[in-house]
């Protein structure tokens, strides 16, 4: 049986997902196998990077890429609320669908895996993660729980009660960036099952800011599958994994007072951020020492020697033209909503 990691990535996110790599390859204990699903096509210094490692592989199916591709759109295609709101926003209509490719991670080689966003360093060994899922379907180790329900359910506290049992909210509630899982954990009945229910009114209990992060967590408490959170059950002993978190950097490891971390996740940080500060910007990033240690870990010669801070007419720059395109969007989503209501 061979367990193993998966991530999602394109040459976008190329600085993240080699620190991740290198840091896996620094603090799982032993070796892992690592798969790279395609975000989409641009994957030229990805697959480059690939080719460099024994270990790592890209994601190659394009049956099971296509089947998620598929199962997504044919959720939030039918999801009126969803499509409305994402109109109205100037938003695609399929919403950020390439993040629903990381189920593809039930169609691969791992029969269990841990799923790792390429924005996020490993910090310390995960065996204790697939040992759970001897026992458990699907496991966690996030505080998701403690946030706002807004960003996994939004719809009303009657439809959210109907839907789903009581007692497991917020204990079933994850982060999507940052799960394990077992091989074929859902069966075709049960995705035909979530298409059903879905498409005649539970679809209204999603959230649209994060739709990958929604519907994994629906599919979770719909199907009734056994979940285990390490941060729910076990939060006295579990550490904090977000960027924002004041941690101890020993020896390029976080530590929680303490405690080693398992992982830390830059979510919500643009990538935009990251390849700035690979070309030698200062970007305040949190841990930014560690995180550059791990990009450079293979390649120090190519880390940056220096750092600067742009000056105020970069800055002046930047900041016009991103008024500048946020203007010309507000005008094009005008001009569209505008045809909307008189073609009704």
């Amino acid at each position: 049986m061979v367990n193993g990691i998966y991530t999602l990535a394109n040459d976008v996110v190329y600085d993240q997902l080699v620190a991740l790599l290198n840091s896996i390859e620094a603090n799982a204990g032993r070796e892992i196998p690592v798969c790279v699903i395609p975000y989409d096509d641009r994957l030229d210094k990805v697959k480059a990077e690939i080719a460099m490692r024994d270990n790592v592989t890209l994601f190659d199916d394009s049956d099971a890429i296509n089947f998620w591709d598929n199962f997504a759109t044919k959720v939030w295609k039918n999801y009126p609320r969803a499509q409305k709101k994402w109109r109205e926003l100037g938003l695609s209509e399929l919403y950020r669908l390439p993040m629903h490719r990381k189920l593809c991670a039930l169609e691969g080689d791992f029969e269990k895996f841990i799923y790792f966003d390429a924005d996020t360093l490993l910090m310390g060994p995960i065996d204790y993660i697939y040992e759970k899922l001897n026992d458990y379907d699907w496991v966690a180790n996030d505080f998701q729980y403690k946030s706002d329900l807004k960003y996994i359910f939004d719809g009303s506290p009657d439809l959210i009660r109907k839907v789903f049992s009581a007692e497991k909210i917020p204990s079933h509630i994850f982060c999507a960036g940052w799960f394990g899982a077992k091989k074929h954990i859902f069966s075709q009945a049960n995705l035909d099952d979530f298409l059903d229910k879905l498409q005649t009114g539970e679809s209204d209990v999603m959230a649209l800011g994060g739709p990958d992060q929604s519907l994994f967590n629906y599919m979770v408490l719909r199907s009734g599958i056994s979940f285990y959170n390490f941060a729910y059950h076990e939060s006295a002993q579990t550490t904090g994994n977000h960027w924002s978190s004041t941690f101890d950097a020993i020896d390029k490891v976080l530590y929680d007072k303490g405690r080693r971390l398992t992982y830390l996740h830059y979510m919500s940080i643009s990538a935009s951020e990251f390849t700035k500060l690979c070309a030698g910007e200062d970007i305040n990033l949190a841990y930014q020492d560690v995180f550059l240690h791990y990009r450079y870990l293979k390649s120090p010669e190519q880390r940056p020697q220096s750092f600067y801070r742009p000056s105020y007419f970069t800055q002046l720059q930047r900041n016009s033209a991103v008024f500048l395109q946020a203007k010309f969007n507000s005008l094009k989503l005008k001009y569209r909503n505008f045809k909307d209501r008189i073609s009704q």
